[in-house]
């Protein structure tokens, strides 16, 4: 079951289930989650490694980052690659999952946002892949809500996470052990 926002801003400050929400989501949420912003934004290079027990993940280059107040603002180039990072961060309980639905604005403009789940117990700042497929630059704005969280009910006992991304960590320093 989906979490309606009353529970969710119920959540939020007793348990501070998602911290640093704009003014927006604190008092007049839309639809059944919150909408997260644009907080960071990075540029892969070098080369990645996934393997069956061992991993490396590209190198980042940090390219724009929030800061309250300021208009700063990132264009988008077609076929453009980043990864994204939340201004708000999570603190997941054992019962919770976050599901991620894109806001239709990015894709009406050519941006796509590749997503993935939640697990009980993660903490910390999310991260997303952000591509321009549209035939068209793309200007935004940093602190733009880009994404949908959606929050579900896990039934039956979930596990906590264990895995190594715990705190918001965008990439891997070197080659790892995965957990």
């Amino acid at each position: 079951m989906i979490l309606g926002p009353g529970k969710l801003l119920e959540l939020v400050h007793k348990k501070k289930l998602v911290e640093g929400l704009s003014e927006r989501e604190l008092t007049n949420p839309e639809g059944a989650g919150f909408d997260l912003r644009l907080g960071e934004v990075y540029k892969i290079t070098g080369d990645a490694f996934l393997g069956e027990t061992e991993r490396k993940t590209p190198n980042i280059k940090l390219v724009q980052k929030y800061k309250k107040g300021s208009k700063n603002k990132i264009k988008i180039k077609p076929g453009d690659f980043y990864l994204a990072t939340t201004i708000e961060s999570v603190n997941t309980p054992k019962n919770l999952t976050i599901n991620f639905k894109p806001r239709t604005t990015t894709f009406r403009s050519g941006l796509f946002l590749r997503t993935g789940n939640v697990a009980p117990g993660y903490c910390g700042k999310l991260t997303f892949a952000l591509k321009n497929e549209g035939p068209i630059t793309v200007e935004i704005e940093m602190g733009a809500r880009i994404v949908h969280a959606q929050f579900e009910e896990v039934s039956g006992g979930g596990s906590m996470y264990r895995g190594q991304w715990q705190g918001g960590r965008v990439s891997t320093a070197k080659r790892e052990k995965q957990v």
